[in-house]
């Protein structure tokens, strides 16, 4: 059953339209990544989820009910915010329990609930702290805790962790993923950090300029990208797009005016059509092959990533660290055909189909 269901919501300011017609659905317990650039629509989709925002069309249900017209508190659902929206003046234990209070909780059912989310955040040393004597990571705890202590139907978390530093975000995923096991609420989580998206989502959601691109699993949006812009946005280093054009013969693709892949019975289009290839840096093999220079290295400390050139493309490979191609030098290429993606002039995912459909 969809916990969370959107149904052909638009969005406007002013004259500007940010959501198009949106329909997606989230099922219940899981942990639904929205990956997008800025200015993309994601974090309004999650403001007009919580009832901060009001959409301009469509309908947005929360477990079977109805919500757009609901104000925020009537929607069951709890928000944790890039900026953490502590009350400065408050002890970590008021903050923890002030939702509680507004709501005619009882004194003993709070303090029970505070400790209980204490102890399942590690923040029981800082209860009496404010939030001004915490880290970044502790602050966020308890803006998390904030959140958990409430026991909403639904978690939203919009870009809660672009503030920290890289070691912190790592040991924050690990927690959010860990608090999500144990409490099985289902979740919606903004950001535009690929590695983020691709290690807390059960669901990954990719959105571009108002609309859904791609839903999937994280790895099967990985490895075989609906769009141009998934193939490019998702990755690092992103996959290398390629102009191609499939060869007189009908049989194989001519890449960057240079290289031959043969494909054998299998074509994207027909002979003479001019598409792009696509392929991620790590299928990229070097031993044999087409010769291309090598214009710079990029050191990555377990690796190191080699940008060539095929025709008047930038192509990126990961090398070992061993590996010490210098500037200057050629690299000879090759590329498989079975890591190989093909797109059209609309931007979509083509096909392979056999040679005879395709003439």
């Amino acid at each position: 059953m969809a916990e969370i269901q959107f149904s052909n919501i638009t969005k406007s300011f002013g004259a500007t339209q940010v959501l198009h017609s949106l329909n997606l659905q989230i099922e219940r317990g899981a942990f639904a990544v929205i990956l997008g650039p800025s200015g993309c629509g994601k974090s309004t989709l999650l403001r007009l989820l919580a009832g901060l925002e009001r959409a301009s069309g469509g309908e947005i249900e929360i477990a079977g009910r109805r919500v757009e017209t609901l104000e925020p508190r009537q929607r069951d659902v709890a928000m944790v915010f890039q900026n953490y929206a502590l009350y400065p003046h408050m002890s970590v234990a008021q903050n923890l329990g002030y939702s509680l209070v507004v709501a005619g909780v009882k004194r003993a059912e709070i303090d029970r609930r505070v400790a209980e989310v204490a102890r399942t955040l590690q923040l029981e040393d800082y209860l009496q702290r404010k939030p001004g004597q915490l880290s970044g990571g502790q602050r966020q705890r308890v803006a998390m805790g904030r959140a958990i202590i409430r026991e909403p139907k639904v978690f939203l978390f919009d870009e809660p962790l672009s503030n920290l530093d890289a070691k912190l975000r790592t040991q924050m995923r690990l927690e959010i993923k860990r608090l999500h096991r144990k409490q099985g609420v289902t979740s919606l989580f903004v950001t535009h950090d690929q590695i983020e998206a691709m290690t807390l989502a059960d669901i990954l959601i990719v959105m571009n300029k108002g609309r859904i691109e791609q839903i999937g699993k994280p790895a099967d949006i990985y490895e075989r990208p609906a769009t141009v812009f998934v193939a490019s946005f998702l990755g690092s280093p992103p996959m290398n797009l390629i102009p191609a054009v499939v060869d007189d013969s009908g049989c194989g693709v001519v890449l960057g005016g240079e290289m031959r892949i043969p494909l054998g019975g299998a074509v994207p289009a027909a002979p003479g059509s001019e598409i792009v290839a696509g392929i991620r840096p790590e299928h990229v093999q070097i031993g044999r092959g087409a010769n291309l220079p090598v214009e710079f290295v990029e050191e990555l400390g377990n690796g190191r990533q080699v940008h060539l050139r095929i025709g008047q493309t930038g192509m990126a490979a990961l090398l070992p660290a061993s590996d010490k191609q210098a500037v200057g030098t050629t690299l000879p290429v090759s590329l498989p055909s079975e890591h190989l993606h093909f797109f059209g002039s609309d931007g979509r995912l083509m096909e392979l189909q056999p040679k005879s459909a395709a003439a």
